[in-house]
């Protein structure tokens, strides 16, 4: 038993060696951020100095435990003398125990001579414990004492020191305690199983300890204590940035077993990103959604300012990182396909391309793809194209590039794919990859970079991964609210009142809404959907993720300016025009303006012949079906909703009429139709029902099940 006591560490060695069984998480200036719990055994707060501890809990403890506890060396001779003479006459006494002594029996070894067995413990283990106290008090001051038994006393449970039990019982520090949640805290020293009437009724008497004269209201006090034991299950996580916490222990495990790491976060945006974006996902639950993720980078250093993984509480999987988790992009990848085909020189930012119905042969049938609004603008800029987020264009586009060159274009600015290019085809140039929001909103840093790729955390390398001249025009184009104005309006929420570019994307069956862009500083990407996959009802990504993304932006910008990158060398700013047919009669295409080109591909006029022109059929000529033609296989987009999908059927002339499967469909040139799945027959007649001509194809893919009904 000497052993023991001579074992007994100095208080200096105790405070040191404490380990909390959370890490803290602190934000960029050292404001707490997250408490992450990482010993699941027991539950230890931080240790709280004497000082901290409210009166009302020293005096509650004092009280209940140990009375002369200022006054003995280590053992209370009064009490183990009434302990004594209670054992002989059979009397029930208050155990003869000080705090020294419980003290003295916690510091020892877990399998040390002076823990309690099954039974207690024996005569010679109470020596020993008497002993090592009377060591104990020659060795610390009172307040050492005290401090480090409040802060290494079991309460309930797994709950272990008072910052524990303050925090999990209480919702509060230890030095808010008030009289009734001491006396409850001592009456769980005693009782730590105890019911909550058993540590009612003894808190109920430690209060009267401590408020002599003044009668205790035990009703209430029980009613209270039920209601505080109840909330015993503890998160194991707690703060406001929990995905990012786990991230960076598993990253950066703390060093030494301490128990504090310091994170690039800034606590007040991260408080205002969670917070702006469950205020819009409430707005929004009407309509089935109740999941987002939100980023901020920084653009120079690369580092990780906000990190919002899911709507918290909102959620039904609140655990699922949605900043980690991939999903479809839809149109968030085709700034960078347009930023390659003009670094190429395929195309310039003027360059008129073709927004129509397309059938682009492919190895399992004619991929065609649709604009969202099912609606074709004819012939546009590629400013147009990309600002008002065009799918047709977008598709013509890559078909110059080649998906292949769009895969490896990709992988360089940290977005590698899971399949190869063959595997996604011309859909990619519409997002049917799966990407996470954590490297698409890093990909877009790319751009706010001038084209120079940086892991996130790191700048940016010399190297531009994307050609600085075409980043720089991409950037102007995402920028530019009147190119933007075909399909978002002038008006929109992606128009800020600083310098920024964005680019909003809708995955298939809108399962996925994004909003990712940036500003001279900061890239910020937000993401809107359900964990599950589920789609949305009625929500774009000018619904769904840009409010969040443009409250965002504002509340960076509320005291930052933000100018307009400086265009690098190599660029041609000049005047060009936009004719709709090679006769200057026709409406321009597009107003004039002044445009960025590389160096070499400026062009002053751009202009196409007259669609009335092209497809005026020739004086005589038979009435036949000029597409699709027959033998086609039509696979539907997996990317866009099947009900906004349509197959055009077009004709040499006027006055046919059109009948598929047997059943008269429609009248004239054109007709457009929802594709069904199956072998189908389109015949073009005349008006006496004689066939002029015919077509058998395939339609592969989902349908819609309403569209039996109608067929």
């Amino acid at each position: 038993m000497a052993h023991a006591a001579q074992a007994l560490p100095a208080f200096n060695e105790v405070r040191a060696g404490w380990r909390s069984s959370e890490v803290r998480v602190l934000d960029r200036h050292g404001e707490l951020l997250q408490r992450l719990r990482v010993d699941h055994q027991a539950r230890r707060g931080e240790w709280i100095a004497l000082a901290d501890v409210s009166p009302a809990l020293r005096t509650a403890m004092v009280w209940s435990e140990d009375k002369r506890f200022f006054e003995h060396s280590g053992v209370d001779w009064r009490a183990v003398s009434a302990a004594a003479w209670g054992n002989l006459w059979n009397t029930r006494t208050r155990g003869a125990s000080t705090i020294t002594m419980q003290l003295a029996a916690l510091l020892d070894e877990p399998d040390g001579d002076l823990q309690r067995g099954a039974g207690g413990r024996r005569l010679p283990q109470k020596l020993g414990q008497a002993v090592a106290a009377q060591s104990l008090e020659r060795r610390w001051r009172k307040d050492q004492i005290l401090e480090a038994y409040l802060n290494l006393v079991p309460f309930r449970g797994e709950l272990i020191g008072i910052d524990a039990l303050s925090r999990t019982l209480f919702g509060k520090a230890a030095h808010g305690l008030d009289e009734r949640e001491a006396a409850l805290a001592a009456a769980l020293v005693r009782g730590p199983n105890a019911s909550p009437r058993q540590v009612a009724q003894r808190a109920c008497g430690v209060l009267q300890l401590m408020q002599p004269g003044t009668p205790a209201d035990c009703a209430s006090l029980q009613l209270f204590a039920t209601s505080a034991l109840s909330q015993r299950d503890f998160a194991a996580s707690e703060g406001m940035a929990p995905h990012y916490a786990r991230r960076l222990l598993a990253n950066e495990p703390a060093q030494g077993g301490a128990r504090t790491l310091r994170s690039t976060l800034s606590a007040p945006l991260q408080r205002f990103a969670v917070h702006t974006l469950q205020r819009h996902l409430r707005e929004l639950q009407g309509r089935h959604v109740q999941d987002g993720a939100l980023l901020v980078l920084d653009n120079a250093s690369g580092e990780v300012l906000a990190w919002v993984g899911s709507s918290g509480d909102m959620s039904a999987a609140p655990e699922v990182d949605g900043v980690t988790a991939l999903r479809q992009p839809g149109s968030t990848l085709k700034p960078f396909l347009y930023a390659q085909a003009i670094a190429e020189r395929r195309m310039t930012a003027a360059s008129l391309l073709e927004d129509s119905p397309a059938a682009i042969p492919t190895a399992s049938g004619l991929y065609i793809p649709q604009n969202y609004d099912r609606r074709f603008k004819g012939w546009v800029s590629a400013r147009t194209a990309l600002a008002s987020s065009l799918n047709v264009p977008a598709v013509r586009t890559l078909v110059m590039v080649s998906p292949d060159a769009f895969h490896q274009q990709l992988g360089a600015i940290g977005l590698p794919l899971q399949e190869p290019a063959g595997y996604y085809g011309y859909s990619l140039a519409l997002g049917s990859a799966e990407v996470p929001l954590l490297s698409l909103t890093n990909a877009f840093r790319t751009l706010a970079n001038g084209g120079r790729y940086g892991a996130v955390g790191a700048a940016p390398q010399a190297r531009p991964a994307i050609d600085p001249r075409a980043a720089f025009i991409v950037g102007d184009i995402l920028s530019d609210t009147q190119a933007r104005a075909r399909t978002f309006g002038s008006d929109s929420l992606l128009a800020t009142r600083f310098w920024s570019a964005v680019k909003t994307g809708t995955s298939k069956d809108m399962r996925d809404n994004w909003a990712v862009g940036w500003s001279e500083r900061y890239t910020v990407g937000v993401w809107v959907g359900n964990a599950s996959g589920a789609p949305m009802w009625d929500v774009s990504g000018t619904s769904g993720a840009a409010p969040v993304w443009a409250a965002v932006m504002q509340h960076l910008h509320s005291t930052t300016p933000s100018r307009a990158p400086r265009a690098p060398a190599g660029l041609v700013h000049a005047s060009a025009s936009f004719e709709s047919a090679a006769s200057t009669s026709q409406p321009p295409l597009e107003a004039a303006r002044t445009e960025w080109f590389i160096a070499g591909t400026e062009q002053a006029r751009f202009a196409v012949d007259s669609p009335e022109r092209a497809s005026t059929p020739r004086a005589g000529a038979a009435l036949h079906i000029r597409s699709p033609a027959n033998g086609t296989i039509v696979a539907l987009d997996p990317d866009i909703p099947p009900q906004r999908q349509r197959l055009t059927f077009t004709a040499s002339g006027a006055g046919g009429r059109w009948r598929l499967d047997g059943k008269p469909l429609a009248q004239g040139t054109q007709v457009q139709w929802l594709p069904w799945p199956g072998r189908h027959v389109m015949q073009l007649t005349d008006a006496r029902g004689r066939v002029l001509d015919e077509v058998r194809f395939e339609v592969r893919g989902a349908g819609v099940k309403e569209h039996a009904r109608n067929h």
